[in-house]
């Protein structure tokens, strides 16, 4: 039997060897994956160069080589930035912008032809959403995001969804104390989303209840995040929200059945209290003071 680490090197050999990663002509436009990642990169927004060197976890001298080879071709042009000179702005020439479309193309092209060679597609997807979750992990980010984001709209949908399966009856979120909006933005609130490399991957919700009291709403990770302790950094994230917002009390609800959920509250200094809303799914209640 194949041991964990000869399993491991197996996936990181089919990897390479399927996308080209050796190659001295990525996707055979040419020039290596190195220099194609760059290009992408800065193709898709990420412009300051150094974000580039942190997303694409580059050192400085590696990245400058790989700049001035795209700058040799045309196809990158640095500049500083308008309101800082000491920043460093990439962007693409029209040239580069031409590039950076056909590696587009071609590499869409290599993952439907990936995908094509499973029948089952999401099960495929899911377990590519693990590795690269886990292999991420240290660029997963947590940010406040407005409540109508389609982002966190995909995130309480999977939320209701997985909700439902446990309970074995469709949930209402009407019924389970869906908050208005408003009461989730700042300065009353917020709505973290957590992103892993623009992928949600989970979320969480603050609600104002007035008079320094806020709930926790809508807490969920994805099933590729689980194991990450991704729900107590969220968790964390919120209470450091709720003191800005000088929240002095938190409560929550959850049910019997969402034990892991119970097991993160109660390890995280929250206390049982008498049931204090009349949500009918809710059969726990919690409070932490701040």
């Amino acid at each position: 039997m194949l041991d964990q680490i000869s399993r491991f090197r197996r996936l990181s050999r089919a990897v390479t060897t399927f996308s080209g990663a050796l190659d001295t002509s990525f996707l055979g436009l040419g020039r290596p994956l190195g220099s194609a990642r760059v290009l992408n990169a800065i193709g898709q927004g990420k412009s300051d160069v150094g974000a580039l060197r942190d997303y694409l976890q580059l050192d400085s001298g590696l990245l400058s080589r790989l700049l001035r080879g795209l700058e040799q071709e045309g196809l990158v042009q640095t500049q500083a930035a308008a309101k800082d000179a000491r920043k460093r702005i990439a962007t693409l020439t029209q040239a580069g912008q031409s590039e950076f479309e056909k590696y587009e193309a071609l590499s869409n092209s290599a993952a439907e032809t990936a995908l094509a060679r499973y029948g089952n597609t999401e099960t495929l997807l899911q377990a590519m959403d693990l590795v690269a979750t886990v292999l991420g992990q240290d660029q997963i980010q947590i940010a406040v995001t407005d409540p109508d984001d389609p982002r966190i709209q995909t995130c309480c949908q999977a939320y209701y969804d997985e909700i439902s399966e446990i309970f074995g009856t469709r949930f209402d979120p009407v019924l389970g104390g869906d908050p208005e909006a408003d009461a989730m933005r700042p300065p009353r609130g917020v709505f973290l989303l957590a992103l892993s490399d623009g992928l949600p991957i989970g979320c969480c919700a603050l609600k104002d209840q007035g008079q320094g009291l806020g709930e926790v709403k809508r807490l969920w990770v994805s099933p590729a995040a689980r194991g990450l302790s991704l729900s107590k950094r969220l968790m964390d994230h919120i209470e450091t929200h709720a003191r800005a917002l000088n929240m002095h009390t938190l409560q929550l609800d959850t049910n019997g059945k969402l034990t892991a959920a119970r097991r993160l509250y109660e390890g995280s200094g929250w206390r049982e209290i008498a049931r204090y809303n009349d949500n009918p799914y809710a059969e726990h209640f919690f409070e932490k003071k701040l």
